[in-house]
């Protein structure tokens, strides 16, 4: 055998390695065999040990283990060992059969081929047994491993057949024997290792079983795609089950699967903290301890606290990116990894069309062998298909990443949430810590997807120059230089963007924190007619923030304009410049269309990048505001020490205590023995609860020691009750015993309370215990306290917002000596003086000091601030008989003071002539739910019934009616094309026809364009004539001037009407919600609302105007294609029907599914920020139980929840795409075909229609998701209309209001006839024909048990429930014949909770600005704040807090007594005013009521008979009727009347 031996590789195999006739220039191609047993087997194998490093890395990775033996992995076991088998047999064989001397000669390929392949079987063999123990199902290594093998060995296939038939036709002709012994055994040999790797390959394509051991619970709701082979995975095949489920009928939330356990906050969570707390370590220079002190922990996952402490020097602020870096950068640099090679794919497309077209072009001249156009044609393909697999796998890699960096933001903030200082508190709004989550973290997942491009653009546009300058030469760098003037003009018009966008951003947190405020307050609003000012203010801002959306939308509109014009730009001035700089260049169709595919290419990264850069701007600023806030500073854990050895459970020595400004308290010494029970006294705003919160930790400690020992409970003065049934309020997280549970609730006085309730204990409480009285929401604070069953308790006057009766109730059964608490260590805040004598010792409080301190013995013989507080508080006469006899006892056999037994005798006196009007016995006391007593009572009751006698009938339908806050119904099926009318309309028709024309002119003129080039190419004329050169350049810059023009006149027209629509759609929003009558603000909670004005909004302001534009162009795109491929080759009309079908279908399953998707996502994302608002509300409680752990677990189980919803989503994405796509490269597929089968000669045509079809698998893609972007987004504009559309309540203004007088009503006559109402359509009558006559100026005291209708009469006179029959005059006029803010201006009323506005304190008495400073000075001196105005340093301007935080409850009660005195109306409601505020306030209010308003009808609820018994008339209630209606002292001449007996009961007749 003649062997040529020319090259090392002929040596190697004995036989030539490559010969180019046989393969390439050949109408029959064929591989040399030398070639088919080394390079393509030894390439799938390189493959192999290349990246046999990730099936390591799994194995690493893997959360299981133990996969039990199956007929899979068995098999595979088995056909391996086969495998391995025939590879030795190989190697022997060779060394038998040849080299010997009368046998063929042995090469080296004989002995390294079976070696190189035994080798690489050997370690898939060694995979399986590990895979198995590690619980790998499935790797895609060896599945691409088997797959290239198998493939590559088709060539051989048909080689091996070939020498067969050869070898038989020999053995036929020649008679002699021939020795093929060697030959034979190969072809057997080889066909044999053929079936084995088939076997292999579709062994692959299945996954192994499931693991035994997991390290989460599977359960039968996990996710398909843990256990989903390779294939599935990266077709997405796993997903169908989903899409087609969505398709049928609407997804719910029991159709999602379980969150796969490597993106749950329990695996996040310890690498992000672990990171986090290593960079907190490094930021502390000089510092040699291993860890700063403040870390919350939970779990394994603690936080360290990067503020540190006052001393420690700070390097700088600890930042959130590089733990986000260390923790989730590997996957990330995987993605980054395929971006790469995608990018490499993408320049390999122009490549191959240029020589498509140059096969086209030699059709006239020499004609090319046809299997090459064809090979051309798949080689596209297989180049798209690639890119498609790859390009899915690294956005499904990088919306992991971005899933995974909010789960650990979101985290982050919660954590730190709970433990920021008051300080800290005050800097920021709770609204603005929400939005930290809501926005921020929400920011850096959307960019993640993209952040590889900051690397990726320049990569491409580098890449596409160099091939450019191979085709135009020096050219190109013309239009490099175009490209690069846009950029520094689209740099400053993105700075411009981002620095009006940090403008829209504040104006919109100012926006959303009034809105909260106003619907916080709305009662408020209604009650005073305050809507108008509000609203005022809300649209104020709003214009503001119009003003910077309108210059956004310019600068946006002159953004995707430059970008949309700059390929054609530059291309125009690349082809003129290459044409014009020498007569020798000519433009050939293969540099025209290869240029163009270039061109394009660079589109995509040119347009990315300063989209890019404004983004990641974005993001620095978000990353600046969560940095800010991680790095805030903390409660000091140390400020307060729980040292076992002191004598005393609880401390303070010497302590001075500031809430971060100036010192509150100051020279605090106080000390609570074990089991005793200690009172703090003092006026209010004396610094009482201050004392409280400094035991907490919670006040900055400037100097002295507070400790304190065991475990704490706490009842702050202002109750913070969850959004959570009755009971899991009171048991906070702790076991339901029945015994103490039940003690507890007969305790604190609220089984009367629960009987009532619609489901008992399991009655849902809505918002911030929206539907609880002041009583029921202290009490039921108190008895979580009680439950807690703690060691020492911090009661901060939980006395105050119950009645007397009530009161001592509470006192003998919980809090005094004989009460549940007898053995505990209490400290009670309180203003009641009847208790003090039972207490163990007082300390009395003044101005931020304590002034004095004892037993009540003690302080009364000392005679001073103390007694004189006592000898002020019994003329006050506000206790009962008994009491006082018992304080009488106590003060007599201390103190020989006849002034302080004179004025005991005295009160006696007057309290024998009073009575309680309201409590008949505890347990009727200020009970829940009934009709009466209180405004907020009735707050959201399901059902309103008259007594506690219909409560046992209305057990049955406990569960249903437990649920208060209808649950938010996520639309199901598709958005109304309504809504569309209704956007569309809100644009504007006009604007919206030109945008569709204008747009449709630009495609026009771009194919113009482009068919005009091919026109230009194909013409040889022009290369002897420069006219006609110069002709053709000048037609093509006409028609890029005609792109240019329309584009921008579309873009301008676009962003004019989404202004249009912005504006229309809020004003609406606004004047309709703020119309809405109350009981839909009580059955709807307030974050559902503001979810409308903040983030529906700001789809329609920003989200919507942008996927419009991209819709469009996208829509245009790809009709613009199909008319180009269609021009070339009709043929490829046909395979357009077919494939349009198989689009639609994928887009119908996605968008069902999607939407429903997002829907559940977004309903289960409000969840978490509500939950976080209730946390920040109440933090210091958390704190005080010490649940902490608790919380961030909930918080935890709710992001993990809305990532069940959100993680489909991603994946009905990727889903989509990979399908998309494929349809897509099909349109290349058959573009290109068709180009080179078809016989089509015009090589021009053919270049545009190929060109064409590589952009159209992009523009498909878009379209889908615009599409379904709109209908996602769309919603928001369906949920505007849906609020906008609610009922309304009747008209603020009416014509005939304008003739009535100035000063009506003048006498303030109040008559009811036969007056009935009830609370909401369906339920029962709460007033049951009320009819009475006040006279002008007559003041009367409104009594009744709960449930009597008290407070449903102001409610009516006020229509805030409007008349169910009956009718309500004042001054002889019927008031529903009036506009609703003529009647509210007119009557006054201060309601029973004072509610405050952020914003001045001017504001806050008078939002209309109508009175004078002297006025409004007036009435603050009336209402005693005069002084405490003073001492402000802004006086009238100082600033209040959200929801008046900076004052205490008692100022704000003043405030609204302020506000009255400023509106000084005829008609004045009074309404239990007195609950919060301590006797002497209480006092002051009742001197001022009586002097300021003696000319008015004073209407008052009553709670104290003091406040009603010098009034001209009592109506006493019950059951919705007036059962008397006289003078106090007749009817308590009379035995037989309902208020003598109420008297009686009091022991007061």
């Amino acid at each position: 055998m003649e062997v040529n031996t020319s090259s090392p590789m002929d040596e190697f195999c004995g036989s030539t390695f490559w010969n180019s006739t046989e393969t390439w220039w050949t109408t029959d191609p064929d591989f040399t065999p030398c070639f088919e047993q080394t390079v393509l087997v030894w390439t799938p194998c390189a493959f192999y040990w290349l990246f046999v490093v990730f099936d390591f890395y799994y194995l690493k990775a893997s959360l299981d283990r133990n996969i039990p033996w199956n007929k899979l992995n068995v098999s595979k076991a088995l056909v391996n060992v086969g495998l391995l088998v025939l590879t030795a047999l190989d190697l022997i064989m060779a060394l038998i059969k040849k080299g010997g001397d009368d046998q063929p000669p042995l090469y080296k390929l004989d002995v390294w081929g079976p070696i190189i392949k035994f080798a690489t079987f050997l370690l898939i063999f060694l995979f399986i047994p590990l895979n198995r123990k590690y619980g790998v199902q499935t790797t895609g290594c060896q599945f691409l491993f088997w797959f290239l093998l198998t493939i590559f060995s088709i060539p051989r296939c048909r080689t091996e057949v070939r020498a067969d038939r050869l070898r038989q036709q020999l053995l036929e002709s020649q008679q002699e024997d021939l020795e093929y012994a060697w030959e034979e055994y190969q072809y057997t040999s080889f066909f044999v290792f053929f079936t084995f790797t088939s076997i292999m390959l579709i062994l692959n394509c299945f996954a192994d079983g499931m693991p035994r051991q997991t390290k989460y619970q599977r359960g039968e709701n996990e996710i398909p795609e843990l256990s989903a082979s390779f294939l599935s995975r990266i077709t997405y095949q796993w997903f169908d089950k989903m899409a087609l489920k969505g398709y049928r009928n609407p997804l719910e939330e029991k159709d999602l699967w379980d969150l796969r356990p490597q993106d749950s906050c329990s695996e996040v969570m310890p690498t992000f903290a672990y990171h986090w707390n290593q960079n907190v370590r490094k930021n502390y220079k000089g510092r040699a301890r291993v860890e700063p002190k403040a870390q919350f922990s939970n779990g394994n996952v603690t936080f360290e606290n990067p503020h540190g402490e006052k001393n420690g020097r700070k390097k700088g602020v600890a930042s959130i990116m590089p733990p986000i870096y260390k923790s989730f950068g590997g996957v990330f640099m995987f993605g980054a990894l395929m971006k790469l090679f995608t990018d490499c794919l993408t320049f390999a497309q122009p490549q191959v069309l240029s020589l498509i077209i140059s096969f086209v072009e030699d059709q006239d001249k020499e004609k090319q062998p046809e299997w090459k156009g064809i090979l051309y044609s798949v080689l596209l393909f297989v180049l798209a298909a690639a890119q498609t697999f790859i390009l899915g796998q690294y956005f499904h890699r990088m919306f992991i990443v971005g899933l995974r960096i909010r789960t650990a933001l979101i985290n982050a903030i919660y954590r730190k949430a709970l433990r920021i200082s008051n300080s800290t508190k005050k800097e920021s709004t709770v609204g603005e810590i929400v939005n930290l989550m809501a926005v921020d973290a929400q920011r850096f997942m959307e960019l993640t997807t993209y952040l590889n491009m900051i690397w990726s653009a320049p990569l491409q546009i580098g890449l596409a120059l160099f091939f450019l300058w191979q085709q135009l030469g020096p050219s190109v760098l013309a239009g490099l230089a175009v490209m690069i003037i846009l950029i520094p003009v689209n740099g400053v018009i993105a700075s411009r963007i981002k620095t009006y966008q940090i403008r829209q951003m504040k104006y919109k947190d100012e926006r959303v924190k009034l809105m909260n405020e106003v619907l916080s307050g709305i009662k408020v609003l209604k009650l005073y007619a305050w809507e108008p000012s509000f609203e005022k203010q809300v649209l104020d801002i709003r214009d503001k923030e119009i003003a910077t959306l309108r210059s956004t939308a310019y600068l946006n509109a002159s953004t995707s304009f430059l970008w949309s014009c700059a390929p054609f730009l530059v291309s125009l001035v690349t082809f003129a410049t290459y044409v014009l700089t020498s007569e020798a260049n000519q433009l050939s169709v293969e540099k025209v269309f290869v240029s163009l595919a270039l061109f394009d290419i660079m589109k995509i990264p040119l347009t990315v990048l300063p989209m890019l850069s404004v983004d990641i701007a974005e993001t620095q600023v978000s990353v600046n505001r969560i940095n800010k806030f991680l790095n805030s500073e903390e409660l000091d854990p140390n400020s307060v020490l729980h040292d076992p050895s002191k004598p005393h459970p609880m401390s303070i020595e010497n302590g001075e205590f500031s809430w971060g400004d100036e010192i509150t308290l100051r020279n605090i010494n106080i000390e609570v023995r074990k089991s005793s029970l200690v009172a703090l006294v003092g006026t209010v705003g004396s610094g009482k609860s201050s004392v409280v919160q400094a035991f907490l930790g919670e006040m900055e400690k400037l100097a002295g020691v507070v400790n304190t020992v065991g475990k704490l409970a706490y009842v702050p003065q202002q109750a913070w009750i969850q959004n959570a049934t009755v009971r899991d309020n009171i048991l906070f997280g702790q076991t339901y015993d029945r015994k103490r549970y039940n003690k507890v609730i007969d305790a604190c006085a609220l089984r009367a309370d629960i009987d009532i309730l619609s489901a008992g204990d399991q009655t849902e409480i809505g918002e911030k215990g929206i539907n609880l009285s002041g009583g029921q929401k202290q009490r039921i604070s108190l008895a979580r306290a009680v439950y807690s069953d703690a060691d020492l308790y911090l009661l901060d006057d939980p006395l105050s917002a119950v009645d007397a009766h009530v009161g001592k109730h509470i006192f003998e059964e919980v809090i005094g000596p004989k009460g549940m608490l007898a053995r505990k260590s209490r400290v009670l805040v309180t203003h009641g003086v009847t208790f003090l004598p039972q207490v163990d010792s007082i300390y009395v409080m003044k101005a931020g000091e304590i002034s004095e301190s004892g037993t009540f013995d003690q302080l009364v013989k000392n005679k001073g601030a103390f007694a004189d507080f006592i000898i002020q508080h019994l003329q006050d006469g506000n206790e009962e008989e008994e009491e006082l006899n018992q304080i009488k006892r106590q003060i007599s056999s201390t103190a020989d003071d006849p002034e302080l037994i004179g004025s005991v005798e005295k009160a006696i006196k007057l309290a024998r002539t009073e009575s309680l009007s309201d409590s008949i016995s505890v347990t009727s006391a200020d009970s829940l739910m009934g009709r009466g007593n209180s405004l907020r009572r009735r707050a959201k009751r399901q059902d309103s019934h008259d007594s506690v006698a219909s409560a046992a009938s209305l057990k049955k339908k406990q569960e249903v009616e437990g649920k208060l806050i209808e649950t938010e119904k996520s639309q199901t099926g598709g958005v109304d094309f309504a809504v569309y009318k209704h956007y569309i309309k809100s644009v504007g028709i006009f604007l919206s026809v030109a945008t569709l024309v204008l747009n449709f002119v630009f495609q026009a003129f771009q194919i113009g364009s482009n068919l005009w080039l091919t026109k230009w190419a194909n013409d040889q004329r022009v290369e002897n004539d420069t006219s006609l050169r110069d002709m053709y350049l000048g037609v093509y810059g006409a028609f890029g001037f005609g792109q240019v023009v329309s584009k921008y006149l579309s873009g301008l027209s676009l962003a004019i009407g989404g202004l249009h629509c912005s504006m229309d759609v809020f004003t609406k929003l606004l004047s309709r919600g703020l119309k809405w009558p109350m009981e839909l603000f009580d059955t709807t909670p307030i974050g559902r609302i503001l979810s409308r004005y903040s983030k529906d909004i700001d789809t329609v302001d920003g989200v919507l105007p942008l996927i419009t534009v991209q819709l469009l162009n996208t829509c245009f795109g790809v009709l613009a294609t199909i008319v180009v491929i269609s021009l070339s080759t009709p043929i490829f009309l046909a395979v357009i029907v077919p494939i349009a079908i198989l689009y639609y279908f994928a887009q119908r399953f996605y968008v069902a599914t999607s939407r429903q998707l997002m829907r559940l996502e977004s309903v289960s994302r409000s969840p978490i920020y509500s939950h976080f608002g209730e946390t920040v509300t109440g933090a210091s409680t958390i704190r005080a139980y010490n649940v902490g752990d608790r919380f961030i677990e909930e918080s935890d189980a709710k992001v993990d929840k809305n990532q069940v919803c959100k993680y489909p989503s991603v994946i009905a994405n990727r889903w989509l795409a990979i399908r998309l796509e494929m349809v897509g490269n099909l349109i290349i597929l058959f573009a290109s075909l068709f180009a080179v089968l078809g016989g089509q000669t015009n090589p021009g045509l053919v270049g545009l229609s190929v060109s064409y079809a590589l952009q159209v698998t992009q523009t498909l893609n878009w379209l889908v998701r615009m599409t379904s972007d709109i209908e996602t987004n769309i919603v928001s504009v369906e949920r505007i209309k849906e609020y906008g559309e609610t009922k309304q309540e009747a008209p603020w203004e009416l014509e005939a209001d304008k003739n009535k007088p100035k000063n009506w009503p003048e006498e303030g006559r109040v008559e009811f006839q036969n007056f009935q109402v009830r609370y909401r359509e369906g339920l029962d009558l709460v007033l049951r024909g009320v009819s009475f006559n006040i006279k002008g100026g007559e003041k009367v005291g409104i009594v009744g048990r709960t449930g009597a209708g008290k407070s449903s009469l102001t409610l009516a006179l006020f229509r805030i429930i409007e008349s169910a029959g009956g009718r309500i005059a004042i001054d002889g006029v019927d008031i529903a014949t009036m506009g609703l803010h003529m009647l509210r201006s007119r009557l006054t009323i201060i309601p029973q909770d004072p509610v405050l506005f952020s914003g001045s304190l001017r504001m806050n008495l008078d939002p209309f600005e109508v009175n004078t400073d002297d006025e409004i000075w007036k009435a603050l001196e009336l209402s005693h704040l005069k002084l405490f105005v003073k001492s402000l340093a802004a006086g009238l301007n100082h600033e209040i807090a959200e929801g008046g935080e900076n004052l205490s409850v008692g100022q704000r009660q003043l405030v609204c007594l302020a506000r009255a005195l400023l509106r000084k109306t005829k008609v004045l409601v009074l309404d239990e005013a007195t609950a919060a505020v301590d006797l002497e306030t209480d006092d002051l209010i009742q001197k001022t009521i009586r002097t300021e308003f003696k000319e008015c009808t004073v209407l008052t609820i009553a709670h104290r008979l003091n406040t009603i018994l010098d009034s001209d008339k009592v109506i006493v209630l019950d059951k919705g009727q007036i059962t008397e209606f006289a003078s106090p002292t007749e009817l308590l001449d009379n035995p037989k009347s309902a208020f003598y007996s109420m008297a009686k009961d009091a022991n007061l007749v």
